[in-house]
């Protein structure tokens, strides 16, 4: 399976990460399950008041409300992205035991305040790994 993303959007969400440096950020990614393909993300805010620097925390009432207002916009829930401030894009355990089958997990890694590497990770079947997925970059 390959991602394909706007650029536009892929500049959102390298900007939402520097900005948010030292700090993980996370958000939705949003556009057509159909092509896989994401137009925007929407910025949400990391509530994890200890160990921002390597976690991320958002109400379920804040995400539900994110995802309604996509939805109603007639975007598709694609998956989810959050940064990993001076460290690799590499899924952790922690991603893994948290995410859910048939999504995009999209990680940046920000090193030094500056968007480094991105890469994009899906669960397997039976949630032992997350495999990496393809990334293409698309106008629009």
């Amino acid at each position: 399976m390959t991602l394909r993303v706007a650029r536009s959007a892929l500049a959102t969400l390298h900007a939402h990460a520097e900005e948010g440096f030292p700090h993980e950020v996370v958000g939705i990614l949003a556009g057509s399950r159909t092509t896989w393909q994401v137009s925007e993300v929407a910025a949400l805010r990391n509530e994890r008041a200890d160990s921002a620097h390597n976690r991320y925390q958002v109400s379920g009432l804040l995400l539900m409300r994110a995802e309604q207002a996509l939805e109603a916009r007639g975007l598709e829930i694609v998956g989810y992205y959050h940064s990993h401030p001076d460290h690799p894009a590499q899924y952790s355990d922690f991603d893994r035991d948290h995410a859910l089958p048939n999504m995009s997990y999209v990680i940046v890694s920000v090193l030094g305040g500056a968007a480094a590497d991105t890469m994009s990770w899906r669960l397997t079947d039976d949630r032992s790994r997350m495999d990496p997925e393809a990334v293409e970059l698309i106008d629009g």
